[in-house]
């Protein structure tokens, strides 16, 4: 690749170890910087780009609604997010929806509706089960919420009332489920621990026990939701339906829009409780109505489900060859174990060769492409892997 030209980093906080590398546009699977290197995507975002970099549709959605109406305060009604709120509902099988502009901002909301529900419909009841290893976002109360390790040192004193215990383990959750339990929280795969999913039996037992205790069922599909796992939601793989769910991601596309939803009997704000400047505002709400409109297409989810199956196999074929690890996860949210091999030394490696991948944990990699991607694009990446494994293994 040509060299790059050095940039002045300074004005911005260092909050992630980024490459020296400025990308200036994208387009489907691919991102190119200045000197015009492309690199292939299969991070996306972090699973936010569901159409891919730059999609024509939000483009002209975006190009449309700025044209139109951007922001008339969250005050009032507009058109998009009616269309957008009807459209989640009746897809979903929930009731209402609350817009926010991040996965952890609709995290934030969902704990706040449990905790004012548990406070009038369940004697003061104000704890939420949690689970370790989960992760629900960086806000003091979404960070107090997540099962990350390397969360616990951090920012403290951190909101009380989180009670986390072993993600699978139903019997756990039983034992420490009491009068002051409002609801349990769970993302349905949990990402950042390594792409671990639940388990149907352990989804539909979470579900029986919410009901006997009377508490709610809170999903985070913040990264599985929006046709990630080859549905439009992961819980619908389960036979289950959430009290409450939250959405963000993949929602809008590359645009900052997230929702929380939930069902009429666990919705108790009322005016004032909640809100936000830019929640909701049409031009967010028009892209996510954009993407909506391409998941819902009749071929859509079949062609992801294809590719999903292309890339597990892929995978499946290179682990089997190399002696690696075990493939896990649902439609395009995937994981690869490397055995002892170094996943961030990896994604650097392939960074270099102009493939993006990422690295939850030390020897996992994880897999968030475009889920309109083609099966030219999965064989270019498989192949790129399997040559930096193969290399990796040789030292």
């Amino acid at each position: 690749m040509q060299q790059r030209h050095p940039q002045d980093y300074s004005a911005l906080m260092q909050i992630a170890d980024r490459p020296s590398t400025t990308f200036v546009r994208g387009r489907g699977s691919y991102l190119f910087d200045e000197q015009g290197n492309a690199w292939l995507d299969f991070v996306q975002g972090w699973a936010v780009n569901t159409l891919g970099h730059s999609h024509p549709a939000i483009s002209a959605a975006l190009c449309a609604q700025s044209q139109a109406l951007i922001n008339p305060g969250p005050g009032f009604y507009n058109a998009p997010a009616l269309q957008l709120a009807q459209r989640l509902t009746a897809l979903s099988g929930l009731d209402q929806v609350f817009f926010a502009n991040s996965g952890a901002e609709a995290n934030e909301g969902a704990i706040k509706l449990a905790r004012k529900w548990g406070a009038t419909r369940r004697n003061g009841a104000w704890k939420i089960i949690t689970f370790h290893n989960g992760f629900h976002g960086r806000t003091l109360a979404t960070m107090s919420a997540t099962g990350k390790p390397a969360f616990e040192p951090l920012f403290n004193p951190k909101v009380p009332g989180f009670v986390k215990v072993p993600y699978g383990d139903l019997a756990a959750v039983e034992a420490v489920l009491d009068a002051q339990t409002a609801a349990i929280l769970l993302e349905p795969i949990q990402g950042e621990a390594g792409v671990i999913p639940a388990s149907s039996k352990f989804l539909q037992g979470l579900r029986a026990l919410a009901d006997r205790a009377g508490v709610l069922l809170m999903l985070d599909e913040v990264q599985t939701g929006m046709g990630r796992t080859g549905s439009l939601f992961c819980f619908q793989h389960h036979g289950i339906e959430p009290d409450v769910m939250t959405l963000g991601k993949g929602l809008g596309g590359g645009v900052p829009i997230a929702a929380l939803l939930a069902k009429n009997a666990a919705c108790c704000f009322e005016p004032g409780d909640q809100g936000g400047t830019f929640n909701g505002n049409p031009l967010v709400c028009a892209a996510a109505l954009a993407v909506l409109d391409e998941l819902t297409g009749a071929t859509f989810l079949p062609q992801l489900q294809e590719r999903a199956g292309q890339l597990r196999d892929g995978l499946t074929q290179l682990s089997q060859r190399l002696s690696l690890g075990e493939v896990r996860g649902e439609g395009l949210l995937l994981a690869l174990e490397l055995g002892q091999l170094d996943a961030g030394a990896l994604v650097a490696e392939a960074f270099a060769a102009g493939l993006l991948l990422n690295a939850p944990r030390p020897h996992v990699l994880r897999f968030m492409p475009a889920l309109n991607l083609s099966a030219a694009e999965i064989d270019a990446m498989l192949q790129t892997l399997g040559r930096l494994l193969a290399q990796a293994q040789q030292r």
